[in-house]
């Protein structure tokens, strides 16, 4: 595979780019009509759904997080001497991201580098923020006066991996100490690595474009990334230690197929086949928000208290000092000040490229305007030609 990496640029400030999410309960329905928009679905049916930020008093914690993270970048960069802000802007929720690159551009900002809360590869982890900002620009008649690239997918960057290498150790010696205090110290113990499920047809579509289709574990860039990372960490952490990759968060029409199996139905096999505790390592996400603190602090962690098993969950990489400076070595990877050569990756499915083939995550929903892929017309990185 041809793997395309952008030329060094002079870049003004970057962009942090996420999810977004409710802060108060009168936020959850607007949150969620923007997170479904175009579906139909009636606010009757996402009231339904809204039951895990209800119980969390309408709030979800991303916000919070990102706040967290935007400092902690701030902070790197000025002790590194790297005079570039750092705004921030949601797809579902404010800050909005087209009221942030319209103030970006008013400010005299012109050239932005993205860097979003998503490591892995699929439409809603990579392509979508591409689209949202390619879109944004479109509608803000910004397309041609304000540039907007983005960093690699960072799924297998040190900065993102060590932080779970870490954290998986950690819990499964707590694990271990429960089995100790509740008198069954020759417990087996089982590693889930969790992620969130996406529909499969987008999981066959993650890391293929239209003129370059890849072989990857299980049909997906998604899942084999994933795989890779999960097998990166349990080499570092006891590669004698039984482990799988789970799925999380399912949502939309049962009669579509998402990625399985689900976590709580994984656990609940692991416990009829003898199993005495389990570590989870919430391997698919960056920071502790919403899906983690419901469906696995408290859906998961319930499962597991119900079977009888030793429970323990590994954190997130949030803001711990190796995540915010991996962030900050990929910016360098880009940037003509500063910049690194050496690009990083603890699998062998990396590092991924950054700028995207045509076509590639495909999004099923229809064309939309993007950035960061070969040809295309908006907020286009860079030709072929300078690849």
């Amino acid at each position: 595979m041809s793997a395309p990496i952008a030329a060094p640029a002079h870049y003004d400030a970057i962009l942090l780019a996420s999810f977004g999410g409710p802060e108060g309960q009168e936020d959850v329905i607007p949150f969620l009509r923007n997170v479904t928009r175009g579906r139909g679905i009636p606010d009757e049916r996402l009231e339904e759904v809204s039951h895990h930020y209800r119980a969390n008093g309408g709030i979800s914690p991303i916000n919070a997080q990102n706040r967290a993270l935007k400092s902690a970048l701030e902070a790197e960069l000025a002790s590194r001497n790297i005079g570039l802000p750092v705004l921030w802007g949601n797809r579902n929720w404010d800050p909005y991201i087209p009221e942030v690159l319209t103030s970006a551009y008013e400010a005299g900002h012109r050239r932005l580098l993205m860097v979003t809360t998503s490591a892995y590869s699929c439409y809603s982890s990579c392509r979508q923020y591409r689209e949202d900002i390619g879109m944004a620009l479109t509608e803000t008649g910004l397309d041609g006066k304000l540039a907007v690239d983005k960093v690699r997918q960072y799924f297998d960057h040190p900065g993102f991996v060590e932080p779970f290498i870490e954290g998986t150790a950690a819990s499964l010696a707590r694990v271990r100490a429960q089995l100790v205090d509740a008198g069954s110290p020759e417990g087996q113990i089982h590693v889930l690595f969790a992620t969130h499920s996406i529909p499969t047809r987008d999981a066959h579509a993650a890391g293929n474009s239209v003129n370059e289709p890849r072989e990857f574990a299980e049909g997906s860039a998604y899942v084999a990334q994933h795989l890779a990372n999960a097998a990166a960490i349990m080499d570092r952490v006891d590669s004698e230690q039984p482990w799988s990759l789970v799925y999380q968060s399912r949502s939309g029409a049962p009669h579509v197929p998402w990625l399985e199996p689900d976590i709580n139905d994984a656990i609940a096999e692991l416990a009829d086949k003898g199993i005495k505790g389990v570590v989870v390592v919430p391997l698919g996400f960056v920071s502790d928000h919403m899906e983690v603190l419901w469906d696995l602090d408290t859906e998961a962690k319930e499962t597991s208290e119900k079977l009888g098993l030793a429970f323990d969950r590994a954190p997130t990489p949030s803001t711990h000092h190796k995540f915010v400076s991996g962030l900050v070595d990929l910016i360098c990877e880009r940037t003509v000040e500063n910049h690194l050569d050496d690009r990083p990756a603890m699998t062998d499915l990396g590092p991924w490229f950054d700028v995207c083939n045509p076509g590639c995550c495909a999004n099923f929903r229809g064309e939309k305007p993007v950035i960061s892929e070969i040809g295309s017309s908006v907020g286009r990185e860079c030709a072929p030609a300078e690849l």
